[in-house]
């Protein structure tokens, strides 16, 4: 049997291959640049994560955290999380602790389109301006850190950001006007921050928007009416700021709203009957406001609320009979008000205890040690 011999442009094409192979795999030098610096700004002493960012070795080759286009070698996420399941914080037995700055070389890496670098607990400084030239970036989660400084005026730039969650920060600075621009944001976590100044009027631009948890900050000004405009909101969490005014009746005919905090604000007037029969709602958390008048007589058989609490407002009148025909209530709480009368007999105040009808002005029967 004759046997055949590489011809010479066999053996080109065989070279060719494997220098393709080589390039398709290899980190862009720019970008291992660019990590090597914002590593540099880091400094994380237990767990060892940056043991694998080794300049001699290829950043999309086995660095924790990182990941590379396969066809361009850009990298495209950094996701570096302090609470993980990972392996490695299995074997250390512990939550990560990181403490630096953001480097700014981070906007070196233009192909970003995930930015995750959150519950590190120390990490402090500002997030750098640039941030906002990545115009790649879907998902820019910096939670659980020390962070501050404001949002930066230009985020509206990210026109494909669908995550931003900056909570539980030291931010300060009100919402940047441009964040409701973001046409493509289904997931906005701000809460816990120090921020400022009244909701965006054109909040309800969000039109994607599922999820607006902005509690515990130092927001003012009233529910913005653009809010009823938002067809797939389901979570909105207003909780502990500083919200004045009624709340709005539209809010109860929002069909996809299912999560409604607004408590511990500065809200007043009653409390619209549209969202107590809505059956969409299974939480609403109205507590520690300035509410007053009765609680509607609206509850009805789709009645399902996993928790529903009324509690510290000038709520008065009688609890509505119309509550035991509730489908579901799992937690009632309508303590610190003006309540009067008997406690309904049956479903749910019959596996109530009595903290939730606690000081009331003369609630009696039920769970209460006082008869009517």
């Amino acid at each position: 049997m004759t046997k055949l011999l590489p011809s010479p442009f066999s053996s080109l094409l065989a070279v060719v291959f494997i220098s393709l192979i080589s390039i398709v795999h290899c980190c862009s030098p720019s970008d291992q640049t660019a990590l090597n610096a914002f590593k540099s700004s880091l400094s994380e002493p237990n767990l060892g994560i940056f043991n694998t960012w080794s300049e001699n070795t290829d950043c999309c080759k086995g660095w924790y955290g990182i990941s590379c286009d396969p066809d361009s070698g850009r990298v495209t996420d950094i996701s570096l999380r302090g609470e993980s399941e990972d392996a490695i914080f299995q074997k250390a037995g512990r939550s990560g602790y990181m403490t630096g700055s953001i480097d700014p070389a981070v906007c070196d890496l233009t192909a970003l389109s995930s930015f995750v670098l959150a519950d590190w607990k120390g990490i402090s400084g500002e997030i750098p301006t640039c941030i906002t030239s990545l115009a790649s970036l879907r998902v820019i989660d910096l939670a659980g850190n020390k962070i501050t400084g404001e949002i930066p005026a230009e985020i509206g730039k990210l026109t494909k950001l669908a995550v931003l969650n900056l909570a539980e920060n030291r931010m300060s600075g009100e919402i940047p006007p441009s964040l409701t621009s973001l046409a493509e944001l289904k997931h906005l976590e701000l809460t816990e921050n120090g921020i400022s100044g009244e909701i965006p009027a054109d909040f309800g631009s969000l039109k994607m928007l599922s999820r607006a948890l902005l509690g515990r900050n130092e927001l003012t000004g009233s529910i913005p009416v653009s809010i009823s405009g938002m067809k797939r909101l389901a979570d909105l969490d207003l909780s502990r700021n500083h919200i004045e005014g009624p709340i709005p009746e539209w809010m109860g005919n929002m069909k996809v709203l299912s999560v409604l905090n607004l408590d511990s604000n500065s809200l007043t007037g009653p409390i619209p009957g549209s969202i107590l029969s809505n059956s969409g709602f299974g939480v609403l958390n109205l507590s520690r406001n300035a509410l007053e008048g009765s609680i509607p007589d609206v509850f009805g058989s789709t009645t399902y609320f996993m928790a529903l609490d009324l509690s510290h407002n000038n709520l008065s009148g009688r609890i509505p009979d119309s509550l035991s025909s509730a489908k579901f209530v799992g937690h009632l709480d309508i303590s610190h008000n003006r309540l009067c009368g008997p406690i309904p007999m049956g479903s749910p105040f019959d596996h109530l205890e009595a903290s939730s009808f606690s000081d009331n002005e003369c609630l009696c029967g039920g769970p209460l040690m006082k008869t009517c």
